[in-house]
C-alpha cells in the first residue's frame, strides 16, 4: 500500500487546537484538558510540598483561572502551553500560601506557612525544572491516548512500531510494505497532531532520526 494510502483520510490534518477549543468553552474539549493536563498540575503542587488535599484544593483553583484566562494565552515561536500553565499553577500555589500564613492554619505553624511561600515566590519560569521526566513522559503518553482515534489503525501501528517501541525506521518500512520515507511521513504527522493537543511546538521526547 502507497505511503500516501496510508493516512491521507486521517481527520488529523483538520483537528483544531485543544487549547483553542478549550478557550471556546467546548465541553468535550475541557474534559480531555482536565484528564491530560490535571495530573501534571497535581504532581506540581506536590513538588511544593502541599498535602494531598491542599494539591487537590490548588489544582481546582488553577483549572478555575484557566476558564477565565486561556483566552488570553498566545502560541509564540518557543513558548509552550506547559510553561503558561505552570505560570498559572504557581500564581495559585502562591496565592494558597499567603493565604495560609495570613490564617495561620495548622500545618507547621505560621513559619512553615512562610517558608513554603517564601520558596514559592522564588520559583523558576521553567516548568521543567518541576516536573520529572516520569511525569513529562506520563503527560506525552495521554496525549496520544487522546489522538489515537483520530488516525487509522494501520497509520497508528506504523506510528507506534517506529516511535514508542523503538523500531527502525527500515524494518517498520519492510513490515508494512511502505518506503522509509513514508514512516517518517507518518511519524512526524502523527508528532505533529500530538503536539497540537498539547499547545507544545517544542514537540515531545518521543522522537527518533
Amino acid at each position: 500500500m502507497p505511503a500516501s494510502g496510508t493516512a491521507s483520510s486521517d481527520f488529523s490534518a483538520t483537528s483544531p487546537s485543544l487549547i483553542r477549543r478549550v478557550a471556546d468553552r467546548d465541553p468535550e474539549a475541557w474534559r480531555r484538558f482536565t484528564r491530560l493536563y490535571g495530573p501534571l498540575v497535581f504532581h506540581w503542587c506536590r513538588q511544593q510540598n502541599l498535602s494531598e488535599h491542599d494539591a487537590a484544593d490548588v489544582m481546582q483553583d488553577v483549572f478555575a483561572s484557566v476558564t477565565r484566562s486561556v483566552g488570553s494565552y498566545e502560541d509564540r515561536s518557543g513558548s509552550t502551553f506547559r510553561g503558561w500553565l505552570w505560570t498559572v499553577t504557581r500564581n495559585q500555589i502562591i496565592s494558597f500560601l499567603r493565604k495560609r500564613t495570613r490564617q495561620g492554619i495548622p500545618g507547621g505553624g505560621t513559619a512553615n506557612w512562610q517558608q513554603l511561600l517564601n520558596v514559592a515566590e522564588s520559583l523558576s519560569d521553567d516548568p521543567d525544572q518541576f516536573t520529572s521526566q516520569f511525569e513529562l513522559d506520563a503527560l506525552y503518553r495521554r496525549g496520544l491516548e487522546l489522538v489515537r482515534q483520530e488516525f487509522r489503525p494501520r497509520t497508528w501501528e506504523i506510528f507506534w512500531r517506529n516511535v514508542v517501541e523503538d523500531h527502525p525506521t527500515d524494518s517498520v518500512a519492510a513490515e508494512f510494505g511502505v518506503s522509509a520515507n513514508s514512516v517518517r511521513q507518518t511519524r512526524s504527522r502523527v508528532l505533529r497532531r500530538i503536539r497540537q493537543e498539547l499547545g507544545d511546538q517544542s514537540g515531545p521526547s518521543l522522537r527518533k532520526s
